[in-house]
């Protein structure tokens, strides 16, 4: 997320908005005071998780098109009904940044929870600006499915495609539609927009035909007026996202691993760690392995939180923050696995499948060349990449399929079949699945992976009494 802010981890709601604690605008981590984690340094008791059928959701589409607008219409649309245990989220606790209030634009992933009559759902509130695409991605490769929000002012956008295409890149298989800002249009022209989403849809993989399309205004919604394109529209959007997006198989028997999204130093408790869990059960006490960047570390689980409870154990699929023993949250960072000891391995090379896009698609105007270098997007990681393209060929074209083979920076955890993206500047250059995981190379280049030790300047006698006399 990008100038993560923290929004008091156990207090506010929004998936204990503990990991808008990093910055990446300036890579800084921001302390927390003893008073923001107050249930850390109480003896509250566990709270057990909630007894509905859990899906991760969220949204995306361009900026300004109404994403967290929606977010918060949905929790006020839940937080009204009688017996609710829905909150109602504000726009304000949403977008708490300072720069996000300064520039009236979303920054950081959030995650808000609620639940519908069937579901439990965690929502990720995806930024939508074309600098934080990076945070985009971060929050939908936690998602079970999406809500693509499109303005019926502006129509399809150049984020409402990189969305879309992302999305799929991912891996999300199950989209809704929301045409947002319909009280400021004429009906004739939010069935263009629909015909237009549909044939976009259809075009990135999607079932156009078949994916649900809902139009409303998530802003009367907010305020309480014009019942029949506000909450009315919130209720239709939400039936079809218990009926459209199914819940995928947890896998809670394998091994535990949690890719990390985000890492917070407590004071006087030590680090907390925040993910999605994507395999196995991990219980209170249990030991750990934080793997990543080439750097391992053993642990074990103080405590485990999720969304304002404590509970003894956390299983595949759950949105937790987890309490570490013995490690400071310096050494950790976005990207690296908490996982069962012993399971994975870091390895720097693998042979992947990928995909020149084109330029239509929004990817590079000239062709893939050897040893190209750029940053590649895998999961909660994003590292710098070099594509070995095979012997005997130069080049690969826009819109061609080759075998290559990458080598990372720096030694991460992947498997076989994970997708990734390559991304160039501001746009998508290539995406790939890997295929086999390859022995790590014992390569150095200088300017990638390697830097030549730099020569330092011998202070004599001069420098050292100036330094006596300073100290």
């Amino acid at each position: 997320m990008a100038a993560h802010m923290f929004q008091c981890l156990w207090r506010v709601p929004g998936r204990f908005n503990l990991l808008t604690t990093r910055s990446l605008l300036n890579d800084t981590k921001v302390k927390i005071t003893w008073n923001a984690l107050k249930p850390f340094c109480t003896n509250t008791p566990p709270s057990n998780t909630v007894d509905k059928p859990h899906c991760n959701i969220g949204t995306i589409g361009h900026v300004d098109h109404g994403k967290t607008t929606l977010t918060a219409a949905i929790t006020k649309v839940l937080a009204s009904k009688t017996g609710s245990r829905t909150r109602f989220i504000k726009y304000d606790e949403i977008d708490r940044a300072p720069q996000e209030k300064l520039r009236g634009i979303t920054i950081n992933s959030t995650h808000v929870e609620y639940e519908t009559d069937n579901r439990h759902y965690a929502h990720t509130d995806c930024p939508g600006h074309l600098d934080y695409v990076k945070n985009m991605i971060t929050g939908a490769s936690q998602m079970d499915g999406a809500i693509l929000v499109v303005a019926a002012t502006d129509g399809t956008m150049p984020q409402t495609r990189e969305h879309l295409l992302l999305a799929r890149q991912i891996g999300i298989k199950n989209v809704v539609v929301y045409i947002n800002k319909t009280d400021m249009v004429d009906g004739e022209l939010v069935e263009l927009v629909e015909l237009e989403i549909r044939e976009l849809l259809t075009e990135y993989g999607y079932s156009g035909d078949e994916t649900p399309v809902i139009a409303g205004s998530a802003l009367k919604a907010l305020q309480g007026t014009d019942p029949s394109i506000g909450e009315d529209s919130i209720h239709s959007l939400l039936k079809s996202m218990d009926k459209h997006v199914p819940i995928p198989n947890r896998d809670t028997s394998g091994p535990f691993y949690m890719p990390i999204e985000a890492a917070v130093s407590v004071r006087g408790r030590g680090t907390v760690v925040i993910g999605t869990v994507q395999q196995g059960v991990l219980r209170k006490g249990d030991s750990a392995d934080i793997l990543g960047f080439g750097n391992a570390l053993k642990t074990a689980a103080s405590d485990i939180q999720v969304f304002n409870k404590s509970i003894p154990h956390c299983s595949a699929g759950e949105n937790v923050g987890i309490l570490l023993r013995g490690v400071k949250s310096e050494f950790v960072q976005r990207g690296m696995f908490l996982c069962h000891p012993d399971l994975f391995e870091q390895k720097d090379t693998f042979e992947t499948q990928l995909y020149v896009l084109t330029k239509t698609e929004g990817g590079r105007s000239k062709p893939l060349t050897d040893k190209y270098i750029q940053m590649l997007f895998c999961n909660m990681w994003n590292i710098s990449a070099m594509v070995k393209l095979p012997e005997g060929r130069d080049i690969v074209m826009g819109g061609d399929t080759v075998t290559a083979t990458v080598l990372l920076r720096k030694p991460m955890v992947f498997t076989v079949g994970q997708r990734y993206t390559v991304r160039e500047n501001k746009l998508t250059a290539l995406t790939g699945v890997i295929t086999k995981v390859l022995p790590s190379l014992d390569i150095r280049i200088q300017g990638f992976n390697f830097e030549r030790p730099r020569s330092h300047r011998i202070e004599g006698n001069a420098w050292l009494t100036r330094k006596r006399r300073l100290t």
